[in-house]
């Protein structure tokens, strides 16, 4: 997803049937090492890169639209690609696929940071999606087989908190290096980690598969989801620019539906799909993915502009910019167990209504901050909130989504239900980018007008309105550039409102849709989809 998250336990690797890895007792603790810096280098990425996108779009100067694709062209490869990167673990070695993850997820950050314009990043940044498709189900898969069952618990409790304090201590470290050296920096970081990584998976870890290890590949599934979800993604980007009549946005729009209905048609029809459609007989499962796209719709769209105006309009360091995410990812990581144990004593219906309920308090009061003000009165209590409904969401919505299915398929389920979180964080970076920047145009229209400017200098500043926050007053203007400028400002401010009240009705959406389908007795998966 994109902004700080902390990863889930990814039950469906847990109990799916996997061959034991025959792991040595003193390589335990390298095993979960490793599994743990593989799976910290996928999950960070994305939030340490909402952090340095500001200074990445001032010294690339980007439109909204590119920028929004260096995030969206990991989050297209990662969603789309997860289910086949589970997959060929299971097919072709774990470690193997674990390596190759992390070998071809440092060669494109290696890329990221070498990269002379937005094409060569945009481009390197949907290899490291790639490298993160094979690494992050592999991780926790590796942890599972090492590990024998009375010790499973305990390592990927291990796992989950160690991959979230890396999670959380992400952003503040991609500030630091944003303030200290140059946004390219955070790139580079990835280069000694994964040196580590990989001296500790050739030493320590054993090879393993799974017991369906012959099962083919969907690469025409997966090449359908790719390629719609990409042309869905490319339309709605550019009508942030272009507008809606645009014919490229259109034709995009249309082949990405057209596109996504023939993945659907394939996935019904195909012997092996990578996601059996029967699973959506389970209203449960219908329900709880549903509701993971409207969470993870809102928290990525409403986090991806965050930085923005903690850095542009609030002028924070990129250093405590990021920080200022700590509260979030800090309450996440810290109660996750807790939540986890509602399900117990509640059933998971109320957790999911309520969960929902307290996230869109938060994402409201992301909408009180004006210009100024102490972090403490503004964005802090947004941060406890949201955090705290979220952490309240996240580990019933999981296990709910596990519940709904047969053991059989735990595996596809859990992959499944994580590939809907990144690509609707994806698709609201997209939908939401083209929300801000009307908002913002119209905005700054009616502050030109009560100011009075004059038309040349109109017609240059609403040329400015696709660059949002990093948009400029014209060099030539001298009187009222402090008005102006103000006057930008401001116009960020009412966008950034406006998504993150959106963010919070899509939330309210949730917590009606847990009240509306969520019911502990429906199963899926009894018979083959």
């Amino acid at each position: 997803m994109i902004g700080p998250t902390v990863p889930a336990c990814d039950e469906g690797v847990i109990r799916a049937a996997a061959r034991p890895l025959r792991c040595p007792e003193g390589s335990k603790r390298w095993v979960l090492a490793a599994a743990i810096l593989g799976s910290s280098m996928a999950f960070i990425d994305t939030s340490v890169v909402n952090v340095a996108l500001p200074a990445i779009q001032a010294d690339l100067a980007l439109p909204l639209s590119r920028a929004q694709w260096i995030v969206n062209a990991y989050m297209l490869m990662l969603g789309s690609l997860v289910l086949l990167g589970g997959s060929a673990g299971d097919r072709f070695g774990r470690r193997r696929v674990f390596a190759a993850g992390a070998v071809l997820f440092t060669a494109a950050s290696i890329a990221c940071g070498l990269a002379p314009g937005a094409t060569a990043l945009i481009t390197a940044r949907a290899i490291q999606g790639v490298g993160g498709a094979l690494l992050i189900p592999s991780s926790l898969a590796i942890v599972s087989g090492a590990f024998p069952e009375r010790e499973r618990g305990r390592a990927i409790g291990s796992w989950a908190g160690a991959s979230a304090l890396t999670t959380a201590l992400g952003p503040v470290l991609g500030g630091w290096l944003v303030d200290t050296w140059s946004w390219r920096a955070i790139f580079f970081v990835n280069v000694p980690i994964a040196s580590v990584l990989l001296f500790l998976t050739f030493r320590h870890v054993p090879e393993g598969r799974s017991e369906s290890e012959k099962a083919a590949l969907d690469w025409p599934g997966a090449l359908l989801a790719t390629a719609g979800l990409g042309a869905i993604a490319y339309g709605l980007t550019s009508a942030s620019g272009a507008g809606w009549m645009y014919p490229l946005v259109s034709v995009c729009l249309l082949a990405g539906v057209s596109l996504l209905g023939i993945f659907l048609w394939w996935e019904a029809h195909t012997v092996s799909p990578m996601m059996p459609l029967g699973l959506f007989r389970s209203g449960t499962f219908s329900g709880a993915n549903t509701m993971t796209i409207l969470l993870y719709f809102a928290l990525g769209g409403a986090l991806f502009f965050v930085p923005f105006d903690l850095v542009r309009i609030q002028h924070y360091p990129a250093t405590l910019a990021g920080a200022a995410f700590l509260p979030f990812s800090l309450i996440m990581g810290g109660l996750s167990r807790w939540s986890g144990a509602l399900i117990d004593r509640y059933g998971a219906r109320r957790p999911l209504i309520i969960g929902p309920l307290i996230a869109s308090a938060g994402f409201a009061l992301l909408a009180v901050p004006g210009i100024g003000g102490s972090y403490w009165t503004t964005f802090f209590p947004a941060m406890v909130v949201l955090g705290f409904g979220m952490a309240v969401s996240v580990a019933p919505l999981t296990t709910t989504v596990m519940g709904a299915v047969e053991d059989s398929h735990a595996g596809i389920a859990s992959g499944t239900n994580n590939a809907a979180a990144r690509i609707a964080g994806m698709l609201a970076v997209a939908v939401l980018g083209t929300l801000a920047v009307g908002v913002f145009a119209r905005t700054l229209d009616q502050r030109l007008t009560q100011l009075g400017t004059p038309p040349e200098i109109r017609q240059a500043l609403q040329a400015e309105a696709p660059k949002l926050a990093e948009a400029e007053v014209p060099a030539r203007v001298g009187a009222q550039r402090r008005s102006l400028q103000l006057a930008l400002a401001e116009s960020f401010v009412s966008s950034f409102r406006a998504i993150t009240l959106v963010a919070a009705s899509l939330a309210l959406l949730s917590a009606l849709c847990a009240w509306l389908t969520i019911h502990p007795s429906d199963k899926a998966g009894q018979s083959r989809p």
